[in-house]
């Protein structure tokens, strides 16, 4: 059994989620394996459009499993908030979704800690988070002894913890908080509702819940075929990313293992998804940022605006520096190139292809966000293409123009195009 794993290579936002439900009809099982609500992503299923959060992307298809593995952070709240929209639209859930017991759960105070830790750290902009309690949770986590997993929700001991871990944070908290106004604003937390809120989450989310690691070493065993969905991109990695100005979770190719129990050695085709330019949200560096009428068009021709947030993207350049380095730490096998319809129209088009550093040029992505954030792009200039693409079905009907940018793309990324996306519904993808 050889696995798929589908990551995003810049920032996020690269619709990963059209090429999940994509793949999804030639796999059994689907599995989100790390992140947590911040990871909007939406899907055109049967001419509907879908926006999620956390539930995997190929829940649209009830012949396949769609598993939400032990990586991922969970909000009660926000789930059940998908799963009844979802039942709204009449797509049939309960058969088909599984949740790990050992998946850990955000509470209000992650959120509480999340809202006044955002701007600390002594730098001039915020990291960005979405302030959904994410980090926090991951940081409860690996401290151990304040962390609560979706299992524990079922215990007869959930209301002796929550209630502890409650009168900590009631001490904590205060003492996050960067003015007096902040300090003022915090509201002590009441234990009691939070049990009685989380046992009435925990009881609608009883039947979705089980071992969701078991059961995947047996699809394993079974040989069956897996597809995984990793959530934002791999340049938001904590460990390989832009840090400080990263996610709280592998993000990259390397947290797939991690993240869903599944060993190393089944994953033998990663997809690489990208967009034909660049996009960031929040604070950190961005070597190709068009600050100007160019950045905003690509902004509006691509809606490029958050699927969860609704803030504004920023817009740049492809930057071929950053995604060479992804695709290589992530294992890439093949790119699935999107919203390429969104640059035609652009008389000419700019790849980045290496930096200038301190009047040297590099074509390594640095490590140290202050070394990235002084890098200007050293780019080349391509021909553009005025023809509408939304409805080309095969490659060699692309303009000459457009083809010759993608070839670019996989000599300089150094990877070969397997899908390229020119619109947002499925029959919209060209497949090489």
């Amino acid at each position: 059994m050889a696995a798929t794993c589908v990551i995003g290579l810049q920032w996020g936002d690269e619709a990963k989620g059209k090429i999940v439900d994509f793949l999804t009809s030639q796999n059994d099982v689907v599995v989100r394996y790390q992140g947590g609500a911040n990871a909007g992503h939406t899907v055109v299923f049967d001419g509907k459009k879908y926006k999620l959060s956390l539930i995997p992307s190929g829940v649209f298809r009830p012949e396949v499993k769609s598993v939400i593995a032990s990586g991922v952070v969970i909000d009660p709240e926000s789930i059940l908030g998908e799963i009844d929209r979802l039942r709204e639209s009449g797509v049939e859930i309960e058969k088909n979704l599984f949740i790990s017991e050992r998946a850990h759960v955000i509470f209000p105070w992650h959120k509480e800690e999340d809202r006044l830790m955002n701007e600390v750290g002594g730098r001039s902009e915020a990291i960005g988070t979405t302030l959904r309690g994410i980090g926090p949770c991951y940081r409860d986590k690996v401290g151990r002894s304040t962390a609560i997993r979706m299992g524990d929700l079922f215990r007869a001991d959930f209301p002796e913890k929550v209630r502890a871990i409650c009168a900590l944070k009631n001490r904590s908290l205060p003492g996050l908080a960067h003015s007096e106004e902040a300090r003022a604003a915090i509201q002590p937390l009441d234990a009691e509702k939070i049990i009685a809120d989380y046992q009435g989450y925990a009881a609608r989310l009883r039947p979705f819940v089980g071992d969701v690691v078991n059961y995947l070493l047996d699809v394993v065993d079974a040989n069956k075929r897996i597809l995984l969905e990793g959530a934002q991109g791999s340049l938001l990695d904590v460990d390989y990313g832009t840090f400080p100005y990263v996610t709280s979770s592998n993000s990259s190719g390397v947290g797939v293992t991690a993240g869903s129990g599944i060993p190393a050695t089944y994953f033998k085709r990663i997809v690489g998804v990208i967009k034909a330019y660049s996009t960031r949200v929040g604070g950190g560096p961005f070597p190709t940022e068009l600050k100007d009428e160019i950045g905003q068009r690509i902004r509006d021709n691509g809606n490029e605006y958050g699927t969860v947030t609704r803030r504004p993207r920023r817009c740049g350049w492809f930057d071929a520096v950053a995604v060479r380095y992804t695709s290589r730490l992530g294992g890439a096998t093949e790119l699935s190139v999107m919203l390429l319809d969104v640059l035609s129209g652009f008389d000419t088009i700019n790849i980045c292809v290496a930096y200038e550093l301190d009047g040297r040029r590099i074509e390594h992505f640095p490590a140290d966000v202050d070394d990235l954030a002084r890098v200007k792009p050293i780019y080349e200039m391509l021909p553009g293409w005025s023809e509408d693409i939304t409805g080309v079905k095969n490659y060699e009907d692309l303009p000459e123009n457009a083809r010759k940018y993608l070839d670019r793309l996989s000599t300089v990324v150094g990877k070969p195009i397997k899908f390229v996306s020119v619109g947002p519904s499925r029959d919209q993808t060209i497949v090489r």
